[in-house]
């Protein structure tokens, strides 16, 4: 594994253990060279996905490489500074990624990404859920958001028990 520090190509495991949800093995490493100490982490990879995006101005969608770590850093935007984990985000995207893998498709719309993130984050936070869906369904006005977090609000008033 080479060093983030100084590039150097060896480093040494200094431990290893398994991640919470046990969907990864996070490993500590320190380079030989500079002594540098950082965290690798490997996980099973069943399939290389790839991604259809839509283009507004072309029939032909845009394909690119499945990328988990983006899928991290949008989901943890909308859930920034909620009741949202670390840990709970690492579980929605691992469980969406299993789920893309063994689908058996190897090219999936983004589409079908954001609807799962959508369903994932509407069990764990509305407010994490009305931001994400606000890029994702693209809101352009005040009033795009009100109906969004109408619904939201009607659908959450059924299930909750009174005080």
């Amino acid at each position: 594994m080479r060093c983030p520090f100084c590039g150097n190509d060896d480093s040494q495991v200094k431990d290893s253990r398994p991640t919470e949800d046990g969907a990864a093995i996070r490993r500590r490493r320190q380079c030989e060279a500079c002594a540098a100490r950082f965290t690798t982490f490997e996980r099973i990879q069943l399939r290389e996905l790839v991604v259809l995006k839509s283009e507004a101005n072309s029939s032909e969608p845009r394909r690119e490489p499945f990328d988990r770590e983006k899928l991290v850093r949008s989901v943890s935007i909308a859930a920034r500074k909620r009741p949202i984990t670390p840990v709970q985000i690492e579980k929605l995207v691992s469980g969406i990624q299993r789920q893309l893998e063994t689908q058996g498709e190897n090219e999936i719309p983004s589409q079908r990404i954001g609807e799962m993130v959508m369903d994932g984050l509407k069990g764990l936070d509305s407010v994490a859920y009305i931001r994400f869906a606000s890029v994702y369904k693209d809101f352009r006005e005040a009033k795009d958001f009100e109906e969004f977090a109408g619904n939201v609000s009607e659908a959450g008033n059924g299930a909750r028990k009174p005080a």
